[in-house]
């Protein structure tokens, strides 16, 4: 398991959603090892279109981002193989001195960190194993920086972490800086029903991860053949509510948190959610937390976004879009 995930406060957490109505649990556990390399295949799967999306738009636009930044510094959240990243390395090289990518997976993150470096000798790599949510701490390497969050990872915080983050990242970045965040667009419910629950069942492959995690590293119980598999359209929140329901009344222990839990038939336990933006709201959420919009590109079906975002007084009227 990965040291950011033997924290106290993530145990702290874990205790507090899981007494809470929905229970939850938080979508840091579906990522050990394991969890992170299912999440790499689910990302292949022909319905699951974000990645591939999104790499539409930085093939096309991660030259004028490169030219726009002059970054010297690229730190990535949520990292993963940082496959898309990728396209910002090889424009970035005329002013980028050093790659720090993020992730709570220290398996995956010394992987990604060692082709990085292989494949680009001139940059320095710095991984970090964090979970960015309960803070990265001050940003590293020298300015200018980008901070990449990409694959619309950022939908899977509620409105008010994201704003929480937003601004902490903002108060971190200096005259020049800039925020690149993917971001999936709300469509079709079918659509994204389809993306989350593929015929093969990766998707849930992968989302029982998170038990599997949960029962080998707090020492629980949970019974995976009394949980069934069902991610959902919330059409009030606009995003996929991804949980399991429990098909019949029981109990599950958490002895390392001293947690006994009672579960109705048809209740259900939430992993994950994974918010859809529109861009309207999400320009109010930005400037909430004290950013604009410098860049707003789509790809060409209207899928997905990438948005390029500066702290309030440094988007200039040229820049936006």
């Amino acid at each position: 398991m990965p040291d950011a995930l033997t924290r106290p406060d993530l145990f702290e957490e874990t205790r507090r959603s899981l007494e809470r109505e929905p229970k939850e649990l938080s979508p840091v556990w579906l990522y050990d090892e394991r969890g992170s390399r299912l999440y790499e295949e689910i990302t292949r799967l022909p319905g699951y279109y974000l990645p591939r999306a999104e790499a539409e738009i930085l093939r096309s636009r991660a030259a004028e981002i490169a030219r726009r930044t002059e970054a010297r510094t690229l730190v990535e959240l949520g990292s993963g193989n940082a496959r898309n990243t990728r396209f910002l390395l090889d424009v970035l090289g005329g002013t980028l001195e050093r790659f720090a990518p993020v992730d709570v997976s220290a398996e995956m993150l010394r992987e990604t960190a060692g082709e990085i470096a292989a494949a680009y000798p001139r940059i320095a790599v710095e991984e970090i194993v964090a979970d960015f949510q309960r803070g990265l701490g001050s940003l590293p390497g020298p300015s200018p920086r980008l901070v990449a969050f990409l694959g619309s990872t950022i939908g899977n915080f509620y409105p008010g972490q994201r704003e929480e983050l937003l601004a902490s990242l903002a108060g971190e970045l200096a005259d020049r800086e800039a925020i690149l965040l993917g971001l999936d667009l709300v469509k079709d419910p079918a659509r994204l029903e389809a993306a989350y629950h593929d015929e093969t069942g990766e998707t849930e492959t992968f989302a029982r991860n998170a038990l599997t995690a949960v029962n080998r590293e707090l020492d629980a119980t949970f019974d995976q053949r009394r949980f069934v598999y069902e991610p959902r359209w919330d059409p009030e929140h606009e995003w996929m509510d991804i949980a399991f329901r429990a098909t019949e009344e029981h109990a599950v222990s958490v002895r390392r948190l001293g947690l006994e839990l009672r579960f109705e038939t048809g209740e259900r336990l939430r992993i994950e959610i994974s918010a859809k933006f529109r861009r309207e709201s999400f320009e109010t959420e930005l400037e909430r937390a004290g950013l604009g919009v410098a860049s707003w590109w789509t790809d060409s079906a209207g899928d997905f976004a990438v948005v390029l975002a500066r702290p309030e007084g440094q988007v200039t009227r040229r820049e936006e879009t």
